[in-house]
């Protein structure tokens, strides 16, 4: 035999084995006895994709919610897509927590009071007034203080909804048409607010209005706002609430906006669990980067911002504001043992850091 025959069919005969090798490997048995699929991974990806709604606008979620999206649709290299829809696109946003439990939308980042969330722990969602007074307080109580396993508790009991994490966001503070320069100057005032801080508000004369965020800025040209309580300077600017509102009261009736990220429960139990620990990564970034982007832009607007007049009410007068905030959690208190628990941890945390003194806390 030729050497170049010889060496043909040995080649043509290993060819063969190998395939038969490959074609063995790739079935297993499955409990009947009959083959299944292949155990080997193919170039071929089954695609989950999401709807997330944001409570924000699109300029706000440049910052607040986007970079976690974009960089998680990056991370999951095709395996699941989230498409991200802004505040009011799919649904208003007060139908939010119905439509996620429906399945109309699969995930959700807002907070527990906007949405109508339904469980008593709700109005500590948004600004529940002087349980924070920096961003950092937030994300301390969750992890450190308990806040994590009451939030769990809570909506272990809703059906439908996976709570998954919360985080903090900016201080409330008032941003007007007219100057605020003492407490009576409050009386009457129409401001778009949460639906809690806007209980509270009501104390002291505010009326609180209720707006899709979209139609904020109009209100406000045309003279149905008298202006907000809903934010810090930073997003007065970014949103262009500046234009149209130009003094900012630096007294806040709380220190960060607590807020949420929540899915429906069949679409989160069909994610895979590398997927849904991807996921909560992305959301402690979206965290992470609103902790220095909204500290850097308070301090910076405050101080460069042009749009804007800062005005104060005396501390002597504001006291009286915190005062009655006290009053009002012995109110929240009384609805429910769990409220009472999780007023109780506000009241333990925030004499600690009074006695823990400067960074934590100055008098």
């Amino acid at each position: 035999m030729q050497r170049r025959t010889f060496l043909t069919k040995a080649a043509l005969a290993a060819t063969a084995t190998s395939a038969a090798l490959l074609a063995a490997c790739g079935k297993k048995e499955t409990g009947s006895g009959e083959a299944g699929a292949p155990a080997v991974a193919t170039s071929k990806k089954t695609t989950i994709k999401w709807r997330l709604q944001t409570y924000a606008g699109a300029a706000l979620a440049e910052h607040v919610i986007k970079p976690s999206i974009e960089a998680f649709n990056k991370a999951a290299n095709g395996e699941m897509v989230i498409e991200l829809y802004f505040a009011d696109q799919l649904v208003p946003t007060g139908e939010l927590f119905r439509a996620m439990q429906a399945g109309t939308i699969d995930a959700v980042q807002s907070d527990d009071d906007s949405i109508a969330a339904p469980t008593d722990i709700r109005v500590f969602g948004g600004y529940f007034p002087f349980a924070t007074r920096y961003s950092l307080d937030v994300p301390a109580l969750f992890n450190k203080y308990g806040l994590n396993e009451i939030w769990q508790e809570a909506y272990n009991e809703v059906e439908g909804v996976t709570w998954l994490s919360s985080g903090s966001w900016d201080p409330c503070n008032f941003n007007t048409v007219k100057p605020i320069k003492k407490l009576a100057d409050l009386k009457g005032l129409r401001i778009f607010t949460f639906p809690t801080a806007g209980k509270f508000l009501a104390r002291f004369g505010v009326v609180p209005v209720t707006l899709p965020w979209g139609d904020v800025q109009v209100a406000i040209q045309t003279g149905e706002l008298d202006g907000l309580a809903w934010s810090g300077i930073t997003e007065d600017y970014t949103v262009g609430w500046a234009d149209s509102t130009p003094y900012f009261l630096t007294n806040a009736i709380s220190g960060a906006w607590i807020g949420s990220y929540f899915a429906n429960t069949k679409s989160w139990e069909k994610v895979p669990e590398h997927l849904q620990t991807l996921f909560k990564l992305c959301i402690d970034s979206s965290h992470y980067y609103r902790q220095h982007w909204y500290w850097a832009g308070e301090a910076d607007l405050r101080v460069k911002g042009s749009k804007m007049k800062l005005t104060t009410i005396p501390p002597a007068e504001w006291a009286t504001v915190e005062a009655e905030a006290h009053k009002f959690w012995d109110e929240i208190a009384a609805t429910s043992p769990r409220c009472a628990k999780v007023v109780k941890i506000f009241r333990d945390y925030n004499d600690l850091m009074a006695k823990a003194g400067p960074p934590y806390r100055y008098t």
